[in-house]
């Protein structure tokens, strides 16, 4: 019986002794979507992106214009036009339709290869970052204090002034 005290105590001891050291694990937070929004790299790749954008944006709506036009023409034409010839001209512009539905589809998913092309190595540089200061400073967990990351109170150290001093502004 006196046994089982003592293992017993010595669970209980041991089970303090681990939470106490827990308790002891240092935090700090950052503003990750901040931090990104600031850095350089982002701007520029932010205006390339938005220039590309723009440049397929022009090119659909140049499609569309295109389109719309012959649409008029074919319908203020139709009447003068055989049954036949009119059944082509629709099938034509049903696949002018599709093509510029093609395009729009292949311009998005261009758009999204070179975001993750451009973003990839700018958000590694600041996740690298961060772990050099969080060990640099002893921090053991570091939380993402973007708004909406779940991140409810941050009274814990906020890291993103040593980010930026890291990252060289």
């Amino acid at each position: 019986m006196k046994q089982i005290k003592k293992i017993a105590v010595a669970i209980v001891l041991f089970v303090a002794a681990t939470s106490f050291v827990n308790a002891q694990a240092k935090i700090a937070h950052i503003d990750v979507q901040k931090l990104l929004s600031e850095m350089p790299e982002m701007k520029a790749a932010e205006a390339e992106l938005k220039k590309l954008q723009e440049t397929y944006r022009a090119d659909i709506e140049s499609s569309m214009t295109e389109l719309q036009n012959k649409y008029t023409q074919y319908k203020n034409e139709s009447s003068s036009k055989s049954e036949e010839e009119n059944q082509k001209r629709a099938l034509e512009l049903q696949g002018f339709e599709k093509n510029i539905g093609e395009a729009q589809q292949t311009a998005s998913q261009e758009l999204q290869k070179k975001q993750g092309e451009l973003l990839g190595p700018i958000t590694e540089k600041a996740k690298k970052a961060i772990e050099a200061v969080a060990a640099a400073q002893g921090i053991d967990y570091v939380m993402d204090a973007t708004q909406g990351s779940g991140l409810i109170v941050a009274k814990g150290k906020d890291i993103l002034p040593e980010v930026k001093k890291q990252l060289g502004f």
